[in-house]
């Protein structure tokens, strides 16, 4: 099979031929990524495939055999890409950052009062379209400068009952060093790092600094950043577009268009990021997050329910509308520009949101019969009610790659998808991580363009260490799973474990192991044993350990955090009576379906190769290689204005989701609603137990099928589904569906925004696909 990098055993006259085939081809690539061809352009010249592959014309392809370097009568020698520089960085010699949490700062619309209003201009229901001149390099004249498409029907929704009263404001921005990193913790929490001194924007130490356009991300900054709300505070978040206004400044990726998407927010459809709703350099797109438990206007709607519930800052519990079942906690929020998703997320665009509920409170030590008393920290001990993240840690995860000068490189060629070769936490080359002695949460997010990942614990001996999953995706379980290793994990799924670190004595070393070999961007080639992924035989540079945790701090505070159901993992009852251990070993339930009418089912199926029956900007290029077919109709490439489903307002619908092939798979990403799996090819025993819980992403696995429930409420507008492999997403694998807002039985479906430096126009649906 192709491999995707060189072997580390690469001879020199190779490598040297593979480094010149790649800059030829980073010229055809720059030219692409500035808009200069088109894919269909490479493809009729006889440059590339159809699937991305560089044509095997010597001296482009260092994927082709090189003939001058066979010997005679025996094999080729393997060749692909050269591998990244480390520039002498090694393993766990760095210290992995926490996340920089945002500041949030008090708002009030209505107020007279200015130290309440934070934001200027004044946030609003519509879109503010007050005038300003665009810069030359996007056409000159004037434009809006709010990004949001104006009118009502893109006028945030809910708006008068949910006024922001938390600010978030943001820049996406070119890379810069650091001088305000908050980590929301004490340093010693932080294995050391200190706050206060600037951070350049490297990988590692001794790694080079990246250039301002090689890497965009929030704020132009490194660590990734990290949003925290709590249920009945709504956010406000302002996001500034400071990206370049030439767009061939991105050193051959990017586009300087973007779209943010809150992953998976229960919102209306205007702050949901949708891919065709992008806003340009000098804009900024207000994106309103009222934090609302699903079913509010349904379920629960005098908010008498307790576990409904949110923390305040006096330690107390305020009662929210909404099922307490569809509580979430862990999403994150990353760039969905249409065709350039997979760009602009690997360049930086990513970050995390930790929800805060009366049930996952952030303060292990509130004991008040709704709080699960999960790992986090101790009201008594911060002085803060909620939200507390001593013990509990952000951790993404993302393969990279480098040129040969160190700077963060894309082949954005790769249409089976993009592997890096340089294993990431945090941004951070395998770094490692101070601990207590006591129980840990990590909220783990696969944040790769095309990689998945399947993790183990081990120990300096190698063998696997027992973890506890308590969530999946945004959503808490209903039981905690205990595990050896987790099930792979997709791309865009969120994992939160439990570690346990008071197993293990004073100066102990333990790491995490990614156990899932690539050979390409398709699909995992295989599971490994955590043996084997140790052993040093894979030639995946990404297997193997990526994480060390170093267990060097005696405890700071007496560990008071449970994983219910798992009594090895309780206090001491000296540190905590036994009258306040768990009485139930559930975490959350999952809302019950089963009496509920099912009001249509729909089947997808995720396709190689598609028809690209519409054109114009809101259509993929013909071509394409991915695709999805509705209902049985044809496969069709992605057009963010065609409707492919239309579920009504208030309803409940089973969706089918089908790969087409066994040679590739896809994590399947359903926008707005959770979903219960009610069954995997067939059989609800095929359903791990860590995957019986609320999700969003679904991976089907090489020709698998999966079935499962959604229901639709509380908010209406346009929405998508996709694939999160993102090279797949941005080469035609999206569709839309849009929930009828009105409730009746006649689709009224809404124009689809044109944006431009200018200002927006709409369109009419390009197209509505029989039985919408």
């Amino acid at each position: 099979m192709r491999r995707i990098y060189l072997p580390w055993n690469t001879s020199r006259p190779q490598m040297n031929a593979a480094r010149h085939a790649q800059d030829e081809r980073r010229g055809i690539l720059k030219a692409l990524s500035h808009g200069q061809v088109s894919r269909r352009d490479l493809i009729k010249l006889g440059l590339f495939t159809g699937a991305g592959i560089m044509a095997p014309i010597r001296g482009l392809n260092p994927f082709m055999p090189n003939l001058l370097a066979q010997t005679p009568g025996g094999p080729g020698i393997p060749t692909g890409l050269p591998p990244s520089p480390l520039f002498g960085a090694t393993p766990f010699s760095q210290a992995m950052p926490r996340f920089d949490v945002l500041p949030r700062r008090p708002i009030d619309i209505d107020s007279n009062d200015p130290a309440m209003m934070p934001l200027d201009p004044i946030p609003t229901k519509l879109s503010n379209q007050t005038a300003q001149a665009v810069d030359p390099a996007l056409g000159g004249g004037w434009g809006p400068i709010e990004g949001r498409p104006p009118g009502d029907m893109w006028a945030h929704q809910r708006w008068e009952t949910n006024k922001p009263r938390v600010a978030v404001d943001v820049t996406q921005g070119c890379a810069s060093t650091n001088h305000a990193y908050n980590p929301g913790v004490a340093s010693k929490l932080n294995s050391g790092i200190n706050a206060a001194s600037a951070m350049d924007l490297k990988f590692h130490p001794m790694m080079p600094t990246q250039f301002d356009n090689s890497v965009w991300t929030f704020n132009g900054t490194i660590p990734p950043k990290l949003l925290i709300g709590r249920y009945g505070e709504p956010i406000l978040m302002r996001h500034h577009n400071n990206l370049p206004c030439d767009m061939t400044q991105n050193n051959g990726f990017g586009r300087h268009t973007i779209s943010t998407h809150e992953h998976n927010g229960h919102h209306g459809a205007e702050n949901d990021g949708f891919t065709g709703a992008f806003f340009f350099p000098n804009q900024f797109y207000d994106y309103h997050y009222p934090i609302l438990l699903a079913g509010f206007t349904s379920m629960n709607t005098g908010a008498t329910d307790r576990l409904a519930s949110s923390p305040t800052d006096a330690g107390g519990l305020v009662n929210v509308p909404g099922d307490w079942h569809e509580t979430m906690s862990t999403h994150w929020f990353h760039d969905h520009m249409f065709s350039f998703t997979s760009q602009n997320v690997y360049k930086g665009n990513a970050g995390m949101f930790n929800i805060y509920s009366g049930l996952d409170r952030g303060a292990e030590d509130v004991n008040d019969g709704v709080n699960l008393r999960l790992p986090s920290g101790q009201a008594a001990k911060t002085g803060k009610s909620w939200g507390n993240l001593d013990y509990d840690v952000n951790l993404m995860l993302a393969d990279k790659a480098f040129d040969q000068s160190g700077q963060l490189a894309m082949d954005i060629f790769q249409f089976d998808g993009f592997i890096g070769d340089v294993m990431t936490a945090n941004l951070a080359y395998r770094p490692y991580f101070e601990v207590e002695p006591r129980k840990y949460r990590f909220r783990i997010l696969n944040a790769s363009v095309s990689r998945f990942f399947k993790l183990a614990l081990a120990n300096a001996s190698g063998t696997a260490q027992p973890m506890y999953q308590i969530a999946n995706d945004g959503n808490l379980l209903p039981r905690a799973v205990k595990l050896m290793m987790l099930d792979q994990q997709g791309i865009a799924e969120r994992y939160d474990i439990v570690i346990d670190f008071s197993k293990f004595t004073m100066g102990s070393k333990l790491h995490l192991v990614n156990c899932c070999e690539h050979q390409d961007g398709k699909l995992p080639a295989a599971d490994l044993t955590v043996g084997q992924a140790l052993s040093g035989a894979s030639h995946d540079p990404c297997v193997g350990r990526f994480l060390e945790f170093r267990v060097v701090r005696p405890l700071s505070a007496p560990d008071k955090s449970f994983v219910p159901g798992y009594s090895e993992t309780y206090p001491s009852s000296s540190t905590v009576p036994t009258s306040q251990w768990p009485a139930s070993p559930f975490l959350i339930p999952n809302p019950d379906h089963s009496q509920l009418p099912v009001s249509a089912e729909r089947t997808f199926e995720f396709n190689r190769g598609a028809s690209a029956t519409t054109t114009g900007s809101t259509a993929a290029e013909s071509g394409s290689p991915w695709g999805i077919a509705t209902n049985g109709m044809g496969t069709l490439a992605a057009d963010y204005a065609r409707i492919s489903a239309a579920p009504k307002m208030g309803t409940r619908e089973i969706w089918h989701l089908n790969n087409g092939g066994g040679g590739w798979d896809h994590p399947i990403h359903i926008h707005f609603e959770e979903g219960q799996i009610l069954d995997r090819d067939g059989n609800i025993a095929n359903v791990p137990m860590a995957e019986r819980g609320r999700k969003d992403v679904y991976r089907l696995r090489a020709a698998g099928t999966l079935s499962i429930s959604l229901q639709f409420r509380d908010f209406s507008g346009t929405y998508m589904e996709h694939c999160h492999n993102t090279v797949h997403e941005d080469n035609a694998m999206l569709l839309r569906w849009d929930i009828n807002g009105n409730g009746t039985a006649e689709l009224n479906p809404m124009p689809s925004p044109v944006p431009t430096p200018q200002g927006c126009t709409f369109i009419d649906p390009t197209d509505i696909v029989p039985g919408a």
